[in-house]
């Protein structure tokens, strides 16, 4: 009986003892906090949710922002809130928050430095998501990878290449390279280099050239063209092309002018030089004598 009342006796929390614990007060004031607690992270939840909903929707409803940037903002703004309600929960059992921000914090800058590669293709995501270099569905080269962008994390970049392979860049590689985002104007400029032989007519040549490019309906006439003679080589005068056309139809249009303009120059009767080497072999005495007889 003695060791039962040292046991009630014993201080348990906050300076109460078990005997004043075990009381319809206490587990009042207990079930009251557990209540208080489970109601906050109920009402957190749904505010951060409802909060996420709200700024991802922004985008949804401007066409001319970036849906990543938004959703992205949203998850900043539901998790602050989920945090601000788990410190509301420790305050409600009388947890002291200051000391546990502190601890976070410290443990914060110990895992940042001991993550240093990983936080730096994390850091590297919010820079690409702020300031959009890129955005899905965008054509670009980056650090030697071409593609069309399918997905943009805080810790990589996912492109689609030309042979349709998932490529993973992480973040940290997008951001320390150069760009080329080759979606990002409407219009690009189309360039060539068509060479003919110095036999053949310039102004025939110039004027075929010209002719079969803007028959193309993809061929803008504004910007005009620029068709002018641009170096003369050892086996032909080299003609410097260059057009304009919409970004979407720059590669096929790039590579059916080749065509084209190769076809028409021949059916225009206009020579094409291709690179002839003359070798000159000294006369032996076998020779001289064979001339002789």
């Amino acid at each position: 009986m003695e060791r039962l009342d040292s046991i009630m006796q014993t201080e348990i929390y906050d300076g109460k003892a078990l005997a004043d614990l075990v009381t319809l007060e206490f587990l009042a004031q207990v079930l009251g906090s557990v209540v208080a607690a489970a109601l906050i992270l109920i009402v957190g939840f749904l505010v951060a949710g409802w909060a996420k909903r709200r700024v991802v929707a922004i985008s949804d409803n401007h066409t001319r922002l970036d849906a990543t940037l938004f959703h992205f903002l949203g998850n900043l703004v539901r998790y602050a809130i989920l945090g601000f309600a788990v410190l509301f929960v420790l305050n409600t059992f009388g947890v002291k928050t200051t000391s546990i921000v502190a601890a976070i914090g410290a443990a914060g800058l110990a895992i940042g430095l001991a993550m240093q590669g990983a936080l730096s293709n994390v850091a590297a995501g919010v820079m690409i998501i702020l300031f959009r270099p890129f955005k899905l569905g965008d054509f670009i080269d980056v650090d030697g990878e071409m593609g069309t962008v399918k997905e943009i994390t805080l810790n990589n970049t996912v492109v689609a290449s030309l042979s349709n392979v998932k490529v993973i860049i992480p973040n940290a590689e997008v951001w320390g390279n150069t760009i080329s985002n080759y979606s990002e104007y409407p219009t690009r400029r189309a360039e060539w280099s068509f060479g003919v032989g110095y036999g053949a007519s310039l102004a025939l040549a110039e004027r075929t050239i010209h002719d079969t490019i803007m028959a193309d309906e993809r061929s803008m006439t504004t910007p005009e063209p620029f068709i002018q003679v641009n170096n003369l080589n050892d086996s032909s005068v080299d003609f410097l092309v260059r057009v304009w056309v919409s970004s979407a139809d720059y590669f096929q249009y790039q590579a059916d002018m080749k065509r084209k303009v190769k076809e028409a120059l021949d059916a225009a009767g206009v020579d094409i030089p291709f690179p002839t080497r003359t070798l000159v072999q000294p006369r032996t005495s076998q020779d001289e004598d064979l001339d002789a007889a």
